[in-house]
């Protein structure tokens, strides 16, 4: 087992990343506050995982209240937030209660949010189980739900007490979600990390074969590279807007085609080609570069182009993203392969341009 460690003072926390940690209950018992916990998960992952990791704490003395969501981002909503808080509310939980996340990033947002919310705020654990949520959505305590016109627009930051990412429940992870998790993975070689990209280039194979040790290292790279950008910038007023490589294009994928339909890594791979492409007309790198990235996300079996919505629909439900600001359009770009910035010069029909050119009807 590898431990990293998000250094936010008071409220620091270890990632523990590893085989066969779900159900090591040690781990978990020195961050409750008192032996009650609720566990949030989804219809697919409760059959597989949730009665093992419950039975751990259970045969440890904690009682564990179960709460079953529906699966798909479609349902990370306010009547699904009800849920959750139906049962806590039923069960008589209490602030120090702490809520557990037990699945992707949507039961993982969803449970941030609740716990953000539920008495003005109680703790909660992260134990993903997707390649995407284990890199990315479990650590750095961004927490939402969605509405109509935007994904992710009602939420709250509030950070986990730890983050439990056991790589063996990613043997059950579909070959889709998979290789949607990738899309983060190699997010980060291309934001700030050239060495990981390089590193990534010659062991995707092994990724995509779900070797143990190829994902514990690629898992391992991707929350140090968040954790720093997280201590530095918690609040996301600079540096760590930049997490958000390919997400403002993505996001409208995922609100236009309608939550569910395109996986959140499926939108980003889509995302990122077209922010390439951007870069690329505004100067900032070559076409060889764009080549590259785009080779990269096709042998992972990525999209790199995104759905025939029509640039105007496209630059609507862009208007709606957080990092919109006084009216202009704040867009994550490439300065280099291996460095992002955050840019607010590109005009409309730059990025008109660029949106039709990596759009499935170009």
């Amino acid at each position: 087992m590898e431990t990293l460690n998000v250094e936010l003072g008071e409220r620091a926390y270890p990632i523990h990343v590893g085989q066969g940690i779900l159900e090591r209950s040690g781990l978990l018992l020195p961050y409750l506050l008192q032996p009650r916990v609720a566990v949030v998960t989804n219809t697919i992952v409760a059959p597989l995982y949730l009665q093992r990791f419950a039975s751990s704490l259970r045969d440890a003395g904690i009682e564990v209240a179960e709460i079953i969501l529906p699966d798909g981002e479609q349902f990370k909503n306010w009547q699904t937030l009800n849920t959750i808080f139906d049962v806590l509310l039923e069960r008589r939980s209490e602030r120090s209660t702490t809520l557990i996340a037990l699945g992707g990033g949507v039961v993982g947002d969803l449970s941030g949010f609740a716990a953000a919310c539920y008495q003005r705020g109680m703790p909660f654990i992260q134990v993903p189980t997707t390649l995407l949520a284990q890199v990315d959505s479990s650590v750095g305590g961004k927490t939402a739900i969605n509405h109509p016109l935007g994904k992710n627009m009602i939420g709250a930051f509030h950070q986990p007490r730890l983050v439990l990412a056991d790589t063996d429940v990613l043997e059950t992870l579909p070959d889709r979600e998979l290789r949607a998790g990738l899309a983060e993975v190699i997010k980060y070689g291309l934001i700030r990390d050239l060495p990981f990209l390089e590193w990534l280039e010659l062991h995707l194979e092994r990724l995509l074969a779900r070797e143990p040790k190829a994902l514990e290292y690629a898992i391992c790279r991707s929350c140090m590279n968040k954790a720093e950008i997280v201590v530095a910038d918690e609040h996301e007023n600079g540096e760590r807007a930049l997490l958000n490589l390919g997400h403002t294009f993505g996001h409208a994928i995922e609100t236009g085609m309608g939550y569910g339909e395109w996986l959140h890594g499926e939108a980003v791979a889509a995302g990122i080609m077209m922010a390439a492409e951007l870069s690329c007309r505004l100067g900032w790198i070559d076409v060889v570069d764009v080549v590259r990235v785009e080779r990269l996300l096709v042998r992972a079996g990525l999209p790199v182009f995104g759905p025939a919505m029509g640039a105007e629909r496209y630059l609507e439900l862009m208007q709606h993203d957080k990092k919109v600001k006084d009216g202009k359009m704040r867009l994550v770009l490439f300065r280099q392969i291996g460095k992002a910035m955050v840019n607010d010069t590109a005009s409309q029909k730059e990025v008109t341009q660029a949106i039709t050119a990596r759009s499935a009807h170009a």
